[in-house]
């Protein structure tokens, strides 16, 4: 069976929010994704990506990129058990996970796409790219100008 872009992407995704374990069921779909969204996602996944991302823990990027301070952070981190993140903290959660992956893939590595994420970017009017996470709009221009970057088309 040959597996679609869309299911790769999820499990890329989970792949960097902890991986089948961190959820309470399996992803394998956009429509798994989407429910267990609509669940909230555990706080313990938002830790799993942090360890993955130790870039979203200086200044103000984590707020920007998921919508979490880094109060709330150590809020969280201080409680005994995981909490579950409100709707929207949970889309903002999965969506940067998702661009990260996705700029992994087009940059070859953790550290290149790490790197990318904190520069300005010639196709982004050199915003940096995490700068523009914080709406929907700004994610989708950093989604698009990635998939220009996939497939060679720079401007």
């Amino acid at each position: 069976m040959d597996v679609s872009w869309t299911d790769r992407d999820v499990a890329q995704t989970v792949a960097l929010l902890g991986g089948d374990a961190a959820f309470d069921r399996r992803i394998g779909t956009a429509l798994d994704a989407h429910e267990a969204l609509e669940d909230g996602l555990s706080s313990d996944i938002l830790k799993n990506l942090l360890a993955r991302c130790s870039f979203l823990e200086q200044g103000d990027a984590l707020q920007k990129a998921v919508g979490i301070s880094l109060r709330t952070l150590q809020r969280h981190r201080a409680k005994a058990g995981p909490e579950v993140l409100s709707l929207e903290q949970s889309n903002r959660t999965w969506r940067f996970a998702e661009l990260f992956a996705h700029a992994i893939a087009v940059m070859g590595s953790s550290d290149a796409a790490e790197e990318w994420m904190q520069r300005p970017a010639i196709g982004l009017d050199n915003r940096k790219p995490l700068d523009l996470l914080a709406t929907s709009v700004g994610a989708e221009a950093v989604s698009d100008y990635l998939t220009r970057l996939e497939y060679g088309v720079y401007a």
